[in-house]
């Protein structure tokens, strides 16, 4: 019997059809999932848990999500990524230095809103560029917001960067050195589970179509209707939301502080770049296949070698590191250029015909 997918669920109205998640295996899994990301961690989980695997995964997540969204969806090419989340995470500072008493969701709200100002800002230029020389517009803001950082006071606040401050949300302590790791990663959780499924819906509507269509081809795009200049401008914005959101969350949540090196090029922006193109351009699922892989393999290479008595320098483990990303690359964009994303779907469709022959 087929064991996954579509046998016997029928649709009989548009609503049911355009739900989120129209498949019931897909809806099970997805809700056992949450609530298994609720429970067992805060049950069960360590400092070490928290700190090295949980919250770089949930920060970085919404930044490659809306890389994604951007590139993947839109087809627009960008490393600025870094830029931007430091634009969030500056945003974040200095709305909490300001005013205190805001309500941290708020606070995250107005940062990605910052961020987004500034995409659209960088993303006028793409009616008139594309391609490499696009690329080279985003490289242009990454290079200024690390400018801006190091040469306006005013930024930094004339010191340290966010140190010992705490956030609150109706009056619970959720972020600063006294708040509990659970409190944190729960509301991290929430915040990526929200904008995962508002990104989800985004992209599979008329919104999304029209990314999608100038990404594919902008010239029948808009033969058929659909207005380039609005399109990409939507997407720099949505993307730099998304992006400064995850900044001001891997600051201000999980670093405590704002680091301006954590931003840079080769920090930030190109490897989410490669996270995204190993879990899958134009993928949502993709996305987080793509950050889990990046976080989690230097962390088992760190541990494994100790594990088994072989003793390697943390240098050659970091070399070691880049050679397999390196690699990985390589070989997806020849294999298999879907990414991780795509070889999920190839289990999906086996799945769909278990055990039978295909």
């Amino acid at each position: 019997m087929m064991i996954y997918r579509e046998a016997g669920q029928i649709k009989t109205n548009y609503a049911s059809d355009q739900q989120i998640f129209p498949i019931t295996q897909d809806r099970y899994i997805f809700c056992t999932l949450f609530v298994f990301l609720v429970v067992v961690p805060p049950a069960l989980g360590s400092d070490y848990l928290y700190e090295v695997i949980l919250f770089p995964i949930l920060a970085l997540s919404l930044a490659a999500l809306g890389l994604n969204i951007l590139t993947g969806y839109c087809g627009q090419l960008s490393f600025g990524t870094g830029g931007f989340m430091a634009i969030g995470a500056y945003s974040a500072f200095k709305l909490m230095v300001i005013f205190p008493w805001m309500n941290v969701l708020l606070v995250f709200l107005l940062a990605g809103m910052i961020a987004a100002f500034f995409g659209i800002l960088i993303g006028l230029p793409s009616l008139r560029v594309k391609g490499f020389y696009l690329l080279v517009t985003t490289l242009a803001l990454q290079f200024f917001v690390e400018w801006a950082i190091g040469r306006i006071p005013w930024l930094r606040a004339y010191g340290p960067s966010g140190e010992g401050l705490s956030g609150e949300i109706f009056g619970v302590l959720v972020m600063g050195p006294s708040a509990p790791a659970e409190r944190k990663y729960l509301l991290m959780l929430l915040i990526v589970t929200v904008l995962t499924l508002a990104a989800k819906n985004l992209v599979r509507g008329r919104i999304g179509r029209s990314w999608m269509a100038i990404r594919d081809m902008d010239v029948a795009a808009q033969l058929i209707g659909i207005r380039p200049f609005a399109t990409k401008l939507l997407a720099f914005a949505v993307s730099s939301f998304y992006i400064g959101v995850g900044g001001a969350m891997y600051a201000m949540v999980y670093q405590g502080y704002v680091d301006p090196s954590g931003f840079e090029l080769f920090a930030a922006s190109l490897p989410i770049l490669y996270m995204i193109i190993i879990g899958g351009l134009g993928s949502i699922l993709g996305t987080y296949f793509g950050v889990a892989f990046m976080v989690v393999v230097p962390v088992i290479l760190r541990n494994v070698f100790p594990a088994v008595g072989i003793e390697i320098a943390s240098h050659v483990i970091q070399h070691i590191e880049f050679m397999l990303f390196g690699g990985l690359i390589m070989f997806i964009l020849v294999v298999e250029p879907r990414g991780l994303a795509g070889l999920w779907q190839i289990v999906k469709e086996k799945l769909r015909l278990w055990p039978f022959p295909h």
